[in-house]
């Protein structure tokens, strides 16, 4: 199963945090990293009142379940010392499942696709980079047709 992750970091040393976490995922003998994007720099989306973010997505073939998925990057994030004290807050790591292959999945846990992603340039743009017609199985849009659409 293909899926995306996006990663980011504005706390620390923010290529690090994200080289780690990279490093951690691909330990998990579930989890296969197969490509990766380029790390940008990013401004804040949503609460802007805090440091730039470097982010990075990674593509990864596993036959984990999507839940299952979810709670190894939560472990990872905690592992590497995530606070949640803010919605949209600063972090010392972000691991976002945002494609679990074509899947639609809408639990109370869980939303996949990621809710917001067509909004976010620097994930399309890392998206772009390494998977640009993997089509978005809500919206039924090519990456980088959603990417030329929000430039």
């Amino acid at each position: 199963m293909i899926c995306y992750l996006g990663l980011g970091s504005n706390l620390g040393n923010r290529e690090e945090n994200i080289k780690n976490a990279i490093s951690r995922l691909s330990s998990d003998p579930e989890i296969h990293i197969t490509t990766r994007s380029s790390m940008i720099e990013t401004k804040p989306y949503g609460n802007i009142d805090q440091p730039y973010f470097i982010n990075s997505v990674i593509e990864i073939d596993t036959d984990i379940p999507a839940e299952n998925l979810f709670s190894k990057c939560i472990t990872v994030e905690n592992e590497l010392g995530r606070k949640r004290n803010e919605k949209w807050g600063p972090r010392t790591i972000d691991i976002d499942i945002l494609f679990y292959n074509d899947q639609i999945i809408n639990s109370q846990k869980l939303t996949i696709p990621h809710p917001d992603l067509h909004n976010r340039e620097f994930v399309l743009y890392s998206l772009n980079e390494i998977c640009p017609d993997f089509i978005h199985p809500v919206i039924n849009k090519k990456i980088k047709e959603l990417y030329l659409e929000l430039k």
